[in-house]
């Protein structure tokens, strides 16, 4: 899996647990909500999780259907050894 690089200090893999306990800090005073900055950097971050996760099982699939050709060719292979030695 690819690292996220951030020059904020959340670290490690995201999972839905650590993202519910993500308190961003609150603007000044003068404006309501949270730094924009902030929000930002967050949502990057999902962003590029996401997609390193979604290549992955892309991977997974792929590899998931070479074994099943590979295992069917295999299969098919004993059966027309065993079919020949008869």
């Amino acid at each position: 899996m690819a690292v996220y690089r951030s020059r904020h200090a959340l670290t490690g893999p995201l999972t839905p647990g650590r993202i519910e306990t993500i308190r961003l800090p609150l603007t000044s005073r003068l404006r309501r909500g949270y730094r924009t900055e902030d929000v930002d950097a967050i949502l990057h971050r999902l962003a590029h999780e996401l997609a390193e996760r979604a290549h992955q099982l892309h991977l997974a699939h792929d590899e998931n259907r070479r074994i099943k050709t590979a295992l069917r060719n295999w299969q098919s292979e004993m059966v027309n050894v065993g079919n020949s030695i008869d």
